[in-house]
C-alpha cells in the first residue's frame, strides 16, 4: 500500500548561516540519496521518501518504498525514480501528485540501490554491502515493462553509477583501490571504453560520483585522495582536482559531490575543514563555503535546486538526528558588507555603525533592506529597525544600547534573485552610564541631636534611575578609635532627590558615605559629607 503522509515532523533546527534553513528529519533513521526537481526536493531513507518545498520546509512522505534508496529525476522535474533495495524494484513516482505510477522489478537482482538516469535509459547500481553480488543494469523506460539488461556483474558492495552524454561511469566501492569504469552507451549493447586503474588513480573506498551534462568528466570523492578528483572520461586522465590536498594526519574524506544542471559549478563536501565548497567546473576556483550544516554531511546527499544546494547532515550529538539543510544562493555572484563601529559606547546613549554593501560586479546596490540584530552580554537579541542602504550602498544605523558591556550587531543583506546573501558583524564595548552624587548638610552638630543630610543624584541626560538602591555609611573618628556603620539604604525620587537623618550618641568627625550604581546600566558613584560633633548643646 502507498501513501502520502502530511503529518512527518517538521521541526526547525537553529538557522544555519544567514538565510540558509535546516529542518529536522525527525523519524528517520538513515539516508539513501537526495533530489531536486519539479518545484520540490525529495530525500529518501528507511521506507519512505521525504518530500520538502524549495526552501526545505517539509510537506509530506511517500510511504511503503521499501529499503528506497537511490533516486533519479526527470529533467522536467515531472518523474523521480526511486531505487527500492528491500522490494528488489524501481519505482517510477509522478512528482505533481506523489504517487507511485509503476514498479519495475528486479526480482534476481540483490539490493538495487543507486540511480542514474540518462534520456529514457536509467542505469542501477545493485548489490548488498559486503558482498559480491553487486553489478550494473540498464532500463529502458520507453518499454511499457523494461527488461534489465546487466552491464556487468560479480561485483564487491554497491557499485555507483553516473551517466551523461554518450558515457556511464561505474565506481567500484567498498574496497581500498576502486576501479572507476568507463563505458560508450551510444552503441547498443554498451562499450567498455576502458577502466581508471584504483591502484594507479589512488581512488580509496569511493563515496560518490558525478558527470558532467556532457559526459567529459566524472569527479571522485573519495577517502583518498582527500579533495576531489576530476577525470576525462575520453582519455581516462586525472585533468582537475577540486579543493587542497589535506594536511597529513587530516582524518576528514570526501563524502559527497555533485554538479549544477548547467555543469557550471561543483558542489563538494568534506567530513572535516570546510563542511560545502562550490568550484567553478572549469577553472577549479573555489567560489563559495559554508559550514553552517551543524553537523557532518552523509555521502551522496548533495543536491542543487535552483541556485541552492540541499544536503543531510547527521548532528554531532549522541543523537545523531538528522538535519536536513539548505545552502541559500551558493551559485549567485557575491555581495560583502563592510562594517565601521565607533571606537566605544556608553549604555543609554546613541551610537552610531557605518557600513556599505557591495556587489561583486561593482553596481550599484540601490535601496536595499537590511536587518540588523543587536546581541547584549546576557544573550538577548533584538532587532534594530529601519535600516535601508543608500544608492551607492551605504548606510547608516543608529541604535542606544540599553545596557554597558560588549555588544554585537549582526547585519544581514537577504540577497536578491541577482546576487548572493551576505552578512557582517561588529562589536562595540560599551561603557556604563555615569552617574554623580552631591551631598548637602550641617557641617556641625550634637550628641542626642538629629542630623538632616539631603543629596541629589544626577545622571546626565538621563532620568535619575529610581530603582538603584544606594547605601549609606557612617564613619566616625575619635579618641577610642574609627567605627564605620551601616545606616541603611535609600533610592531617590524622580528629580533624583533623596534625603536620611541620623541622631550622633558620641562626639567626634562623622563621615556620611552614600555609594551605589554599579549595575549593567549605570556606574559606581559615591559622595560623602563630613560633620563634627560635639557634646549635647548647653
Amino acid at each position: 500500500m502507498l501513501a502520502m503522509t502530511a503529518g512527518f515532523a517538521t521541526a526547525l533546527a537553529p538557522t544555519a548561516s544567514a538565510t540558509d534553513s535546516i529542518t529536522y528529519l525527525d523519524g528517520m533513521a538513515k539516508v539513501g540519496d537526495v533530489a531536486a526537481g519539479g518545484g520540490r526536493v525529495f530525500v529518501s531513507g528507511d521506507n519512505q521518501i521525504v518530500v520538502a518545498d524549495p526552501r526545505g520546509t517539509l510537506t509530506g512522505a511517500i510511504t511503503s518504498l521499501s529499503g528506497a534508496s537511490g533516486l533519479a529525476m526527470t529533467p522536467d522535474g515531472s518523474r523521480l525514480y526511486a531505487a527500492l533495495s528491500g522490494a528488489k524494484q524501481v519505482a517510477e513516482i509522478d512528482t505533481a501528485t506523489l504517487t507511485v505510477i509503476r514498479r519495475v522489478d528486479l526480482a534476481e537482482y540483490s539490493c538495487p540501490s543507486n540511480l542514474s538516469l540518462l534520456g529514457n535509459r536509467l542505469w542501477v547500481g545493485y548489490g548488498c554491502a559486503n558482498q559480491r553480488n553487486g553489478g550494473v543494469l540498464g532500463l529502458d523506460l520507453s518499454a511499457t515493462t523494461p527488461e534489465p539488461v546487466r552491464i556487468v556483474s560479480n561485483m564487491y558492495d554497491t557499485p555507483l553509477v553516473a551517466a551523461a552524454g554518450s558515457t556511464l561511469v561505474i565506481g567500484e566501492t567498498g574496497h581500498n583501490a576502486c576501479n572507476l569504469m568507463v563505458y560508450d552507451v551510444s552503441v547498443t549493447p554498451a562499450a567498455l571504453r576502458g577502466v581508471i586503474d584504483g591502484f594507479d588513480s589512488g581512488v580509496d573506498n569511493l563515496n560518490d560520483l558525478a558527470i558532467t551534462p556532457d559526459g567529459s568528466m566524472v569527479i571522485s570523492a573519495a577517502n583518498f585522495p582527500k579533495r576531489f578528483d576530476g577525470w576525462d572520461t575520453t582519455s581516462l586522465t586525472r585533468v582537475h582536482a577540486y579543493g587542497e590536498v589535506p594536511a597529513p594526519g587530516d582524518p576528514g574524506t570526501s563524502v559527497a559531490v555533485t554538479i549544477s544542471p548547467d555543469g557550471a559549478h561543483v558542489a563538494a563536501s568534506r567530513t572535516s575543514g570546510i563542511p560545502l565548497a562550490l568550484y567553478d567546473t572549469t577553472t577549479t576556483t573555489q567560489t563559495y563555503k559554508a559550514d553552517g550544516a551543524g553537523g557532518e554531511l552523509l555521502p551522496g546527499t548533495l543536491a542543487f535546486s535552483g541556485h541552492d544546494v540541499f544536503g543531510v547532515a547527521r548532528e554531532f550529538t549522541s543523537a545523531g538526528r538528522l538535519r536536513l539543510w539548505r545552502a541559500e544562493g551558493t551559485t549567485l555572484p557575491a555581495s560583502t558588507l563592510a562594517l565601521t563601529p565607533p571606537s566605544a559606547g556608553t549604555a543609554l546613549k546613541p551610537l552610531t555603525v557605518t557600513g556599505k554593501l557591495t556587489l561583486s560586479d561593482g553596481s550599484a546596490s540601490g535601496a536595499q533592506p537590511l536587518v540588523v540584530t543587536r546581541k547584549l552580554p546576557d544573550g538577548t537579541s533584538a532587532t534594530v529597525a529601519g535600516v535601508t542602504t543608500a544608492a551607492d550602498g551605504t548606510f547608516t544605523m543608529t541604535d542606544t544600547p540599553p545596557v554597558s558591556g560588549v555588544i554585537t550587531y549582526d547585519v544581514l543583506w537577504e540577497g536578491s534573485s541577482d546576487f548572493r546573501w551576505s552578512k557582517a558583524s561588529t562589536t562595540v564595548t560599551v561603557a556604563q552610564h555615569p552617574l554623580s552624587l552631591t551631598l548637602s548638610g550641617p557641617v556641625t552638630g550634637h550628641t542626642d541631636k538629629q542630623l538632616q543630610i539631603s543629596g541629589t543624584l544626577d545622571a546626565g541626560d538621563q532620568a535619575p534611575p529610581q530603582d538603584v538602591l544606594f547605601g549609606v555609611l557612617r564613619t566616625v573618628s575619635n579618641s577610642k578609635g574609627t567605627v564605620t556603620t551601616v545606616v541603611g539604604t535609600l533610592t531617590v525620587d524622580g528629580d533624583g532627590a533623596f534625603g536620611f537623618t541620623d541622631t550622633p550618641t558620641e562626639s567626634g568627625e562623622y563621615t556620611y558615605k552614600v555609594y551605589g550604581g554599579g549595575n549593567a546600566v549605570f556606574a559606581y558613584t559615591w559622595a560623602q559629607h563630613n560633620v563634627t560633633v560635639r557634646g549635647k548643646a548647653g
